[in-house]
């Protein structure tokens, strides 16, 4: 079992920036790829990013690549989501979740967050 807390969300304006933080409850976590996904009223949950259980391999949503970037530390049992240069349509609860092997699907993942709160403002 794996428990994620998520932090880090907020009210920003646009063009502005956040860093996220997912902390696992486990050492295991280490051994998970994890992914962050994020959902808007109205809108079903959707993939921001993912980084493989090393670091060495991750993917992007088209629509924040070159503003997003993932991160992990597996020694503070952490991975993170940086975001820049933030949109108005980046607004949504921000979820990070465990396993998935990098998938961009949300059913491949077996550990989910409670969420954050991601505000940008106009």
């Amino acid at each position: 079992q794996v428990q994620l807390v998520e932090s880090g969300g907020g009210l920003v304006q646009a063009g502005g920036s956040l860093r996220l933080s997912c902390a696992a409850s486990t050492r295991t976590y280490s051994t998970y790829a994890m992914g962050w996904f994020r959902q808007a009223p109205g809108k079903e949950r959707e993939f921001v990013a993912s980084i493989a259980w090393s670091g060495g391999n991750t993917n992007y949503a088209n629509s924040v690549t070159g503003r997003f970037t993932i991160s992990r530390d597996n020694a503070k049992n952490t991975v993170y989501l940086r975001m820049n240069s933030l949109k108005p349509e980046d607004t949504a609860v921000y979820y990070c979740a465990a396993g998935g092997y990098g998938s961009r699907w949300s059913k491949d993942y077996n550990y989910w967050g409670q969420g954050t709160q991601v505000t940008v403002s106009s």
